[in-house]
């Protein structure tokens, strides 16, 4: 009998090389079905950021009338989290088990803490609201329990990443890091470029009901897939078990001062604070701007996440394309940066013309600068990490984006928000709180290029 998926993963596997990048990491010991596989929980933690910061920033604000501060307090409550994933790289790199595993726990846990996260969310937001079948209910519950189910997912999301790249670069050898990382980024990327058009289509008529579906149906996907992922990725090796019981273990402070004292590492963390800064502004109020200031609907404005997360795609392929002929990574960073900078000045220009396709090229242009910059310090990154130090390397880098991601949104929604309660004092038009935080993260980004240029002649 002709054996259909057998001949699929053939095709597959015979076309990624070419047209996926750095799908040519995978080897005959690792080949690109087991990696695909293992980049299934890049597939939900996707999936979660779609539904957080595109999704459900939106509904909150314009269909369950939330204050923008407190929506932005909610999306930043992760970030409480993020310094901890050079930590829980570190952990996992040092982990004791009888069965000498030690990614494989730090992923399972992580997993259910998303899980736990989705399964109370729609609820809590419902009742926060005062809306559906909790209008009259506490709300105070509502917005703790809100709160809970943020940090949960937030929590969940960091050790599911930084334990799955670190397990991904244990499967290959240590010059094929920088490739393995880069194919995981992009399973990222696609997933967030489906689980927005699924999103958009699944809410096309939004009721509180179908909120309730779409979160908890979530949570499902997402254990399921990990599930998938994690199976047989992982081998059991006792003896590793028994040398990491019978050697001094590493204290995480000394391995992050080993880390921090490579040359110009921390002016490299510094200019990805600034960068994911002025990038990440824009998550919490792109849709809703879209919505106020242009018109469009939940389902429109959804999708405008899978343009983002193309156009970003579109950076990571070019960015593999440059590095993987040597070029370095430093000055690339600093391209994607400055085409940052006209797509925010266009995002701008649509509002005062409304012209729909101008602000739809800015979003593309935005995320094709954010997949450039953060492809390009991903990979100084790790080219500049300490021997036997990547797991800490991808931590910190993933700590630094996460926190400097985290507290731009709460900074964009707060200024929106003392924006908006002086508009009509001032005169202002409804589009021009979002502008100002537009133009907000056009000055970040110009400061980031510039800390780029001396950086150039002192990391690879």
């Amino acid at each position: 009998m002709f054996d259909y998926r057998t001949f699929a993963l053939r095709k597959l596997a015979g076309l990624a090389p070419k047209y996926l990048p750095f799908a040519d990491v995978a080897t005959e010991d690792v080949p690109l079905s087991r990696l695909l596989r293992l980049s299934l929980f890049q597939i939900t933690v996707g999936m979660a950021l779609v539904l957080l910061v595109g999704t459900l920033n939106r509904v909150m604000i314009v269909e369950l009338e939330v204050p923008a501060t407190l929506v932005a307090g909610m999306l930043a409550l992760p970030l409480l989290f993020a310094p901890l994933r050079a930590l829980i790289g570190h952990m996992s790199d040092s982990h004791v088990s009888a069965l000498g595993l030690r990614r494989v726990p730090y992923i399972w846990k992580g997993t259910m803490y998303q899980f736990g996260g989705f399964a109370i969310m729609p609820f809590a937001l419902l009742v926060l609201s005062q809306q559906g079948y909790a209008e009259g209910s506490p709300r105070w519950v509502g917005l703790w329990s809100a709160a809970l189910a943020f940090l949960l997912v937030g929590a969940g999301g960091h050790m599911v990443q930084t334990v799955g790249l670190a397990l991904a670069t244990d499967l290959v050898p240590e010059e094929d890091h920088p490739k393995v990382v880069g194919l995981m980024y992009v399973m990222l990327l696609l997933g967030m470029v489906a689980a927005a058009l699924i999103y958009g289509w699944a809410l096309s008529s939004y009721s509180p009901g179908r909120l309730v579906q779409v979160i908890q149906g979530s949570a499902v996907v997402t254990i399921v897939l990990n599930l998938i992922a994690m199976w047989k990725q992982e081998a059991r090796n006792r003896t590793r078990a028994e040398q990491m019981r019978q050697a001094t273990p590493v204290r995480f402070r000394d391995a992050l001062a080993s880390f921090t004292a490579t040359p110009g590492m921390l002016g490299l963390m510094v200019m990805i604070a600034l960068g994911t800064f002025g990038f990440g502004m824009a998550d919490v109020l792109l849709e809703p701007f879209g919505g106020q200031a242009l018109g469009l609907s939940v389902s429109q404005t959804t999708k405008l996440t899978a343009l983002l997360a193309g156009g970003t795609l579109l950076g990571f392929g070019f960015a593999s394309v440059r590095l993987g002929k040597g070029h370095a990574a430093i000055p690339l960073g600093r391209v994607g940066a400055l085409i940052g900078i006209p797509g925010f000045a266009a995002i701008i220009l649509s509002s005062l013309s409304g012209n729909i396709p101008l602000f739809l090229a800015g979003t593309l242009a935005t995320g094709l600068g954010a997949g450039l910059f953060g492809h390009a310090t991903l990979t100084a990154t790790i080219r500049n990490a300490p021997a036997g130090r990547v797991g800490l390397a991808l931590g910190a880098w993933g700590a630094v984006q996460a926190t400097s991601a985290g507290l731009g949104v709460a900074l964009a929604g707060v200024v929106r928000d003392i924006l908006v309660l002086r508009a009509g004092d001032v005169g202002l038009l409804p589009q021009t709180p979002y502008t100002i935080v537009f133009s907000m993260e056009i000055v970040f980004l110009a400061i980031a290029v510039l800390i780029a240029i001396p950086m150039s002649k002192r990391l690879a």
